[in-house]
């Protein structure tokens, strides 16, 4: 699956948040300076050649909807970040969010307990 640019990831979280649109929904969401209603309709024709949307054809009016959640795009974009950018290593990926003051002492707890949670299910039940 191909990566993302910051206008399609703007127009993919829009179709997250509305979950299905047409193009002029997608437009009157998108901030200031709008881009054309053409270049917008072909940004979304993109989207679906790369394999994030998909539509339902109602006469003329393509009603377009995201087959990609959110959450799976999340996941993909951390895993490559992890793998280009920090060897791999989530713990270097962690240490780095750490360091840069990019997760909080209470984010750090969560961690820790999530961690102490995967490593010991019984422990909950």
């Amino acid at each position: 699956m191909n990566e993302l640019n910051h206008n399609e990831e703007l127009i993919m979280g829009i179709f997250w948040k509305l979950e299905n649109a047409l193009v002029r929904d997608v437009l009157e969401e998108l901030p200031e300076p709008k881009p054309p209603y053409t270049t917008l309709a072909s940004s979304i024709r993109l989207l679906e050649k790369k394999g994030y949307l998909s539509h339902k054809t109602y006469g003329t009016t393509h009603l377009f909807f995201p087959i990609i959640s959110q959450a799976e795009y999340s996941k993909k974009s951390i895993n490559r970040i992890v793998k280009n950018f920090f060897e791999g290593s989530v713990s270097n990926f962690l240490s780095f969010m750490v360091k840069e003051k990019n997760i909080s002492d209470d984010e750090i707890q969560d961690l820790q307990k999530l961690i102490e949670d995967y490593e010991n299910p019984k422990k909950n039940e």
